[in-house]
């Protein structure tokens, strides 16, 4: 049953010439990517560059730009206009994630029934390595207050990694432009009574020297997304 339903992959990145085109290699070992959509969040190095390159090389690979820096979730949402198939998964454009485990996230996705498969990085036993205690600590005191507060027990909100419904995705209208796109997604999917499906993925941290993005800042906002987003706010 998995023929009828297709899938394609957003790649947002700012600044990336680093790793972007290792980045790309890895998706396209991957035989049920259908599409590869680049989104250059007004990189300022060779990253552009860089992706017209690998367009011109492989024709399940596209590229677009956005008119000034948005941010994570803006960039994924100038993406989500691009695509053709029928699901989508946000793959970052670093090294932190492995595009093989997007294959076991495919075939938990429902044909009967809608689903968010979501990446776990703390469940199973698959290999990580987490660089900062305070970011994996982090990410677990949210973890658990998003679960609280929803009543819906999740393992990661912070993995880039969720498959997801095209139609399902534009339906939830994002408005998030920065990381707290992850927290939007997840609480809007969990409100409208869409079942998570959890899969053990692997994760290697990279560092700030290697250009790790997510900051302080950024944790304060997520922080402040979860209580926006969550069931006890019925106005969103």
């Amino acid at each position: 049953m998995k023929d009828i339903i297709s899938l394609s992959v957003i790649v947002p990145f700012y600044n990336e010439e680093k790793f972007l085109e290792s980045s790309i290699t890895r998706l396209l070992k991957l035989d049920i990517v259908k599409q590869i959509i680049l989104v250059d969040d007004c990189s300022e190095d060779d990253s552009y560059l860089i992706g017209e390159r690998l367009v011109n090389q492989n024709n399940k690979i596209l590229i677009t730009k956005t008119n000034k820096n948005l941010g994570k979730g803006g960039a994924v949402k100038v993406g989500l206009e691009k695509v053709t198939s029928t699901h989508v998964i946000v793959h970052d454009a670093d090294l932190e994630y492995f595009p093989e485990d997007i294959s076991e996230m495919f075939e938990a996705v429902s044909t009967e029934k809608e689903n968010l498969v979501l990446g776990s990085r703390t469940i199973g036993t698959k290999k990580r390595k987490n660089l900062y205690f305070y970011t994996y600590f982090g990410n677990k005191i949210f973890t658990l207050l998003f679960s609280i507060l929803n009543n819906y027990k999740v393992s990661d909100i912070a993995s880039c990694y969720w498959l997801v419904k095209v139609e399902s995705l534009k339906e939830i209208n994002i408005s998030e432009k920065g990381f707290g796109i992850e927290v939007e997604v997840l609480s809007k999917f969990i409100k409208r009574k869409i079942d998570i499906i959890e899969v053990p993925i692997k994760y290697e941290a990279r560092s700030y020297e290697d250009g790790k993005k997510i900051k302080l800042k950024d944790g304060i906002q997520i922080f402040l997304k979860i209580l926006k987003y969550s069931k006890l706010n019925t106005f969103i």
